[in-house]
């Protein structure tokens, strides 16, 4: 199973090709709450049947971060290294299918500024024309240049884009740097832009999902390496690196659910991974204070029907 929301959607969505030159302007779309179904419930810690567990004492015990969540699922979040905003992915109801998520004019990525102690209200990240569909997430922000992967129309596939923001706007999108045959899953990219890692189930590795890393030299990425001392028989995926390279997080199942985990580097290697939360908890980020930011997924009676953003501050 694999665990972002995003994903799942992609796998199933086949788009045809349009043209039209003009940008969406997000003001002229629905707000995200207006297509949030009447029937749905708002998760809380008090009705979760599955919460997520701390098994760190650097954290204070984690909580909805409110400045995100709806009664629909936010995921994937992502805090860029020296900028004051927050990233996610957006759908208003996992019940509802990807060919019609895509049309609903709300399922997308969405970022927040800070505004003194608090978030500005959230914002659709357009990065397509209007008249063309197209669903992106996977979204990782360096400087003015974002990351996405894509369903869109005249492509075939999901494929990894980069845009540029320019004049208040995200424009001049073009496929990623990437070789096809690395199979580049949902990445980071280290602060001085010269790794990437990633999680692909590409030949190679341990099976299922592993947690590669690619050097650029010379402006090209090279053949990728399996980080064989987080890598296990079970899947490994969405990896965070510090700004200062020192420590690996990571996704990694445990005990039947997605955990978040934490490898340090030591000795100019991998250190052996511990779990720092359990219980459908993924995609981890951190803001310039050190706090943890994570998704949690709200299962109940084996059935995803809704999810979060949390946070874990920092002690």
């Amino acid at each position: 199973m694999r665990y972002s929301l995003f994903a799942i959607i992609l796998l199933v969505i086949v788009l045809i090709s349009g043209c039209s030159p003009q940008l969406v302007d997000p003001a002229s779309l629905p707000s995200r709450e207006s297509k949030i179904p009447s029937d749905a419930v708002k998760m809380t810690p008090a009705t979760d049947d599955h919460p997520p567990i701390l098994h760190s004492d650097e954290f204070e015990t984690p909580i909805p971060f409110d400045a995100a969540n709806s009664a629909g699922a936010e995921d994937s979040p992502f805090i860029p290294v020296g900028k004051d905003e927050f990233y996610f992915f957006f759908t208003p109801d996992v019940r509802i299918p990807a060919e019609k998520q895509v049309i609903d004019g709300v399922t997308g990525i969405y970022m927040m500024r800070k505004q003194g102690d608090g978030w500005s209200k959230p914002v659709r990240v357009m990065l397509q024309e209007k008249g063309k569909l197209s669903l992106d997430g996977c979204e990782f922000v360096q400087g003015d240049t974002i990351w996405f992967c894509a369903a869109r129309e005249g492509y075939t596939g999901i494929n990894w884009f980069t845009a540029e923001f320019k004049d208040g706007v995200w424009k001049d999108w073009e496929l990623a740097d990437f070789k096809p045959e690395y199979e580049v899953g949902e990445l980071h990219i280290s602060a001085d832009g010269n790794e990437l890692y990633f999680h692909s189930g590409r030949a190679g590795g341990k099976t299922g999902v592993d947690i590669w890393m690619s050097e650029k030299v010379d402006g090209e990425w090279q053949s990728p390496v399996n980080i064989e001392a987080v890598n296990t028989p079970d899947n490994e995926g969405w990896p965070y690196i510090t700004p200062d390279g020192e420590e690996l997080w990571f996704l990694r199942f445990y005990k039947g659910s997605p955990a978040i985990f934490r490898s340090k580097m030591v000795g100019g290697g991998w250190g052996e991974p511990e779990i720092i939360v359990e219980t459908f908890a993924g995609e981890p980020t951190f803001d310039k204070d050190g706090n943890l930011y994570f998704v949690h997924h709200y299962y109940k009676d084996g059935t995803m029907i809704e999810a979060d953003i949390y946070v874990a501050k920092r002690k």
